[in-house]
């Protein structure tokens, strides 16, 4: 570990070592610049996870506005046996089914709601409906709002410092090749002086 250490310190800082050559010292200037972009994004990271999380906030209040919570009346059995979406055939814990509810004004509606696999006709089914009646989803909670606004903040610091790192990638790999270069040409010199 404390020779790794030691390798690290040495790029990131060639110094004043004769054997460094004018490559290492761009190699080292490019580690530098991911090192000091990954630290100079974080601020810029967190506003944009406070305003995500705050427009996700917002969302949320209207969200709870606009729905409320009702109960649905499945009209057929469910299904005992479903299958996931993978394909795998993996049973599933739940399934659609024809439902009726009514809305605020008390008018009837129908659709396809999720229930329990294998429960009867009749079973009561909490929904979320809108402003119309229709069924629709559940209101943002804070967690979730909190959640995406931190998830937010972490992908925006992650792209910015995998986008610096891949920069460092690309110096790294041409520093080498104009690194073979230059010892082919040496060494094709010296080939060429020895035989005089």
């Amino acid at each position: 570990m404390r020779g790794r250490i030691a390798r690290f310190r040495r790029r990131l800082l060639p110094g004043r070592n004769p054997l460094a050559r004018a490559g290492d010292r761009v190699e080292a200037l490019l580690l530098l610049m991911v090192i000091a972009g990954a630290f100079l994004v974080v601020p810029f990271a967190a506003a944009f996870g406070s305003e995500t999380y705050a427009a996700q906030t917002a969302r949320a209040a209207e969200e709870r506005t606009t729905r409320h919570p009702a109960t649905a009346v499945s009209l057929a059995a469910a299904s005992g046996q479903t299958y996931g979406t993978d394909g795998a055939g993996a049973p599933a814990d739940q399934t659609t089914v024809p439902a009726a509810w009514f809305d605020a004004h008390g008018a009837r509606h129908t659709g396809d709601v999720l229930t329990d696999a294998g429960s009867p006709a009749g079973t009561r089914v909490s929904v979320w409906l809108d402003q119309h009646g229709d069924l629709t989803s559940e209101p943002l909670s804070p967690s979730t709002s909190a959640a995406d606004g931190v998830f937010a903040a972490i992908l925006l610091w992650a792209a910015v410092t995998g986008a610096l790192a891949g920069l460092y990638g690309l110096g790294r790999f041409v520093l080498a090749r104009l690194h073979a270069a230059a010892w082919d040409r040496a060494w094709s010199e010296a080939r060429h002086d020895s035989r005089f």
